[in-house]
């Protein structure tokens, strides 16, 4: 046995239990097409391979007839809804506009109906967990709306909407219920608030 022969080349680990379980797996969780090369880089995989298992897996999803497709669009890969599928879909969603809200999304809303226009770093800062998810969320549902942005930092801010005052029962802002009551020293909330997002 010579010296070459005893040498073993190691290959990076893909991560997961095939190059196919890791692309499914990276592609359910994306919220934009990724690319092969993309793919390539976080399978440690040659490209070539990683075309090659996305052809074998939009032949799969395609062969199955289910309400899954993998779609190759805008130069990346994503998992997209079957348009054979399209109307459940669209039902379900427009079912889920007056399904119950979660409690951080109550939250949330409550945040943006005291206190806007607000942005996202604010709210983020009142209510001390990131709400990029949740506003999503509300401005989806028709709840909340973007109303421009702030002069200094830029940052997008939000308000409710009519929609939102329909479903809460009131004609305007004004007939809210004040919540000094529930939050004593309001000013001093604020300046604590303004300090930590700066």
């Amino acid at each position: 046995m010579t010296d070459n022969e005893n040498i073993v080349e190691e290959v990076p680990s893909i991560g997961a239990p095939s190059l196919k379980a890791g692309i499914e797996a990276i592609l359910l969780v994306v919220d934009e097409p990724v690319s092969a090369i993309t793919l390539a880089q976080i399978t440690n995989s040659p490209e070539i391979q990683v075309n090659k298992t996305l052809k074998m897996i939009q032949k799969e999803f395609d062969n199955r007839e289910g309400g899954i497709t993998l779609r190759e669009i805008a130069g990346g890969w994503r998992f997209y809804t079957n348009e054979h599928s399209g109307e459940v879909v669209e039902r379900f969603l427009k079912d889920g506009q007056t399904a119950r809200l979660t409690q951080a999304s109550l939250e949330t809303l409550a945040v943006i109906a005291y206190k806007q226009p607000v942005s996202r770093g604010r709210i983020a800062a009142i209510r001390g967990v990131n709400v990029d998810g949740v506003v999503r969320t509300l401005l989806n549902r028709g709840l909340i709306e973007e109303a421009g942005s702030d002069n200094e930092s830029q940052a997008v801010l939000y308000r409710t909407t009519q929609y939102f005052l329909e479903r809460v029962g009131v004609a305007n802002l004004e007939e809210l219920p004040p919540v000094a009551d529930y939050l004593p020293n309001m000013a001093a909330l604020d300046s604590i608030i303004d300090e930590s997002i700066m």
